[in-house]
């Protein structure tokens, strides 16, 4: 009897030619546009952890919602973030999550979270340009402008 197993598919898809996807030139470009497709129905409600993922340009291929959480926090799996930025075959990331709060200071559990982040992506040679927070108001804070990255 012969064993089987089930075939693993990987595939990526999106309708943008390369030339027009938006390119991050800043953590300010990189904020308005995490802002710009955040949910505005939840940014004060609830806390949610997203990459935006980019290529070897700087220009945005996508932003996944890696998991949304409660009021003060949120869990983030690095073994569902990674396989997402491997998948996509991302050559470099910027780490987004809001503050329902409407605090702009990172916690010293976000601080951890992106060393742990950071410190993974190396081994694969994906680089984390920036941690963005950002706030119902569209204000936001920059791990990488701040020299905490």
């Amino acid at each position: 009897m012969k064993t089987k197993v089930n075939e693993i598919a990987i595939s990526y898809s999106g309708s943008l030619k390369v030339n027009l996807l938006p390119k991050i030139t800043c953590s300010q470009s990189a904020a308005e546009l995490a802002f710009e497709q955040w949910n505005k129905n939840d940014i004060e409600l609830q806390e949610t952890f997203k990459i935006m993922l980019l290529n070897n340009s700087n220009k945005v291929k996508g932003i996944y919602e890696v998991s949304k959480g409660g009021i003060t926090g949120t869990l983030v799996d690095l073994r569902i973030l990674f396989a997402v930025v491997l998948k996509s075959l991302t050559t470099a990331i910027i780490l987004l999550h809001n503050h329902p709060s409407g605090t702009l200071k990172p916690s010293e559990a976000d601080k951890s979270l992106t060393r742990k982040i950071k410190n993974a992506a190396s081994f694969f040679d994906v680089k984390v340009l920036d941690h963005i927070i950002v706030i119902p108001d569209g204000n936001y804070y920059s791990f990488a402008d701040d020299g905490i990255l």
